[in-house]
């Protein structure tokens, strides 16, 4: 039961991957299977993500009871390719990979997928990096989780 529940909170977005490992972590669930059922329900809505959410936001970017959130959604999509950008200048595949793989607030896969939709990334290649980020995104959460994080920063604190 505990892996289904990671698997749906990994596709959630905002929580994503990141707040499915801490509740693995804090469910004493081993980690390599967490990890790799974390990783698939968090890729699943990528592909969807990046061939038809653009087009949806658009759509409902001027309807009556929708049209804000999916305005905001579309400017998020936008500022995030737009940062992007302005940082990767050609490398925008290890761009799109760290801003994916760093886990801060609004940084997932779902923000990704869409910011390299709005770039026209090609497929391919958004996909893997966003993937590549994911996996990144679970290790820093479960090395964070398991407390290894803070030990090593007060280990060099000292």
């Amino acid at each position: 039961m505990h892996y289904l529940i990671i698997f749906l909170i990994s596709m959630v977005p905002l929580i994503e991957l990141r707040g499915a490992i801490v509740y693995a972590v804090a469910q004493g669930l081993p980690y390599i299977p967490s990890y790799v059922i974390c990783i698939i329900g968090n890729m699943l809505p990528v592909p969807f993500i990046y061939l038809f959410a653009r087009k949806v936001l658009e759509w409902g970017a001027d309807k009556p009871l929708i049209g804000k959130f999916f305005t905001y959604c579309i400017e998020k999509g936008k500022k995030g390719g737009t940062r992007l950008q302005e940082k990767a200048g050609r490398g925008l595949f290890v761009a799109l990979m760290l801003f994916v793989g760093i886990p801060l607030p609004g940084t997932g896969a779902w923000t990704g997928t869409l910011a390299a939709s709005f770039l026209d990334m090609d497929f391919k290649s958004s996909i893997i990096a966003v993937m590549l980020g994911v996996m990144l995104a679970g290790i820093i959460m479960g090395l964070g989780s398991a407390g290894l994080l803070g030990a090593l920063g007060a280990l060099f604190a000292v």
